[in-house]
């Protein structure tokens, strides 16, 4: 996909409906009406359906036809979905929808979402431009994150020498005991962490949202807003970043996306 001034009407027409199927259109996500779509661009569905943009005023939805009587909700489906939307946002700007925005015909997804919320969605195409969304990922090594945990908690201490030399039928409580302390201790250092790593990225990005943990060693799962001009600062805080943390946990960098965690759409 790539913007384009050419006049709109230049994408290729919607293939003629099939009366033997039972079709719908499924919306991706909403980008300005000057978008060019690529003809190997395919979404969702079985096989995957060609994506064509939609256009109303000075915006559009990315679209493709599904079978209505498929259900949807496939891992492969899912995939498709980002994945289209992910492409789109590293060249334009993109509103995306939920997985799984099904409206009847293309003359509804006018009708029933272009046209009443066009001055919302032109405003927010404008307010992403030229920014993307970056999710920085940090997950402790769990050695290192134990012996931290031990040095800095003494109730830790005390039941780790207290079991370390009994049987575990004998300290079964003892264990249970020291497993939530470890437990409490490692969230306490999440939210240290996390806040250590919005502190450190707040002068190179436009915005922040804190994702909730996927795994117990989570150290910090941040969205990031990244405006273009300041991609460079940005990469030189994450290695940063990973330079100070390579012994205590490993930083992952996801993107770049759509802005999933700063755009809300209606259903």
């Amino acid at each position: 996909m790539s913007s384009s001034t050419e006049a709109p009407g230049r994408t290729g027409a919607a293939r003629p409906s099939d009366e033997r199927r039972n079709v719908a259109c499924y919306v991706y996500g909403i980008v300005p009406e000057d978008v060019d779509i690529s003809d190997d661009a395919v979404g969702v569905g079985e096989p995957p359906g060609r994506v064509r943009l939609v256009r109303h005023g000075e915006i559009g939805a990315l679209v493709s036809e599904v079978d209505a009587d498929r259900p949807l909700g496939r891992a492969q489906d899912l995939v498709a979905h980002e994945r289209l939307l992910d492409e789109a946002a590293a060249e334009v700007p993109v509103l995306p929808l939920r997985f799984g925005a099904v409206m009847t015909t293309p003359e509804a997804v006018v009708g029933e979402l272009l046209a009443p919320h066009h001055d919302q969605f032109a405003a927010a195409l404008k307010e992403i431009e030229g920014r993307t969304q970056y999710i920085v990922r940090a997950r402790y090594l769990e050695r290192p994150v134990l012996l931290e945990v031990l040095e800095e908690n003494s109730e830790a201490r005390r039941l780790r020498d207290r079991i370390r030399d009994l049987p575990e039928d004998a300290t079964r409580n003892e264990r249970i005991r020291l497993g939530e302390v470890i437990t409490y201790a490692v969230a306490a250092k999440r939210e240290s962490d996390t806040e250590d790593v919005l502190d450190r990225f707040s002068g190179c990005t436009a915005a922040a949202a804190v994702r909730e943990p996927t795994h117990e060693r989570d150290a910090a799962h941040v969205a990031f807003l990244v405006e273009s001009e300041r991609q460079a600062d940005f990469e030189r805080t994450l290695e940063e970043l990973r330079r100070e943390w390579k012994d205590r946990a490993e930083v992952r960098l996801l993107g770049p996306m759509a802005p999933y965690d700063f755009i809300v759409t209606e259903r």
